[in-house]
């Protein structure tokens, strides 16, 4: 049977990068650059880590936001990492760098050299949007400090 080539699902990827720019707008409130947010993380009633958002840079039309989180593993395992690029003008946010690595392609042919999946791009704005969503809906204490 033959493989058929993958190919970049657009509406999905506009989709997710759309709710990511709502929900991260939602997150950084009116914080600038230099400013840490910490989203401490429950669920049934016991802290399982923190959710990180960084306002790298600020320009009149995009914003870079750093997403973290730190846990009770960080001893053992680095947790998630990702640089996001919002575009005020079109309201939306794509992730731009993951655990230290830069610019993800629409799509990828595999076996790929570094395994990357088909569609590596829209995944990680997926990942992004359940992060960010269960910070919303779990999240508490938000408060926000300059970086030292």
């Amino acid at each position: 049977m033959a493989r058929t080539a993958y190919v970049t699902d657009l509406k999905s990827l506009q989709g997710e990068c759309s709710a990511n720019y709502l929900r991260l707008v939602r997150l950084v409130g009116d914080m600038e650059a230099g400013q840490r947010r910490q989203i401490a993380l429950r669920g049934d009633k016991q802290h399982f880590g923190d959710l990180q958002l960084y306002i790298h840079e600020q320009a009149p039309y995009t914003t870079m936001v750093d997403v973290s989180q730190t846990g009770p593993l960080d001893k053992v395992l680095e947790g998630p990492r990702m640089r996001v690029h919002l575009y005020h003008d079109v309201r939306m946010a794509e992730v731009t760098d993951f655990q230290r690595e830069r610019h993800f392609n629409g799509r990828y042919r595999y076996p790929n050299a570094r395994m990357h999946q088909p569609d590596e791009k829209l995944q990680l704005n997926r990942f992004l949007g359940e992060w960010l969503a269960h910070g919303l809906a779990h999240g508490h204490a938000h408060y926000a400090s300059e970086m030292p």
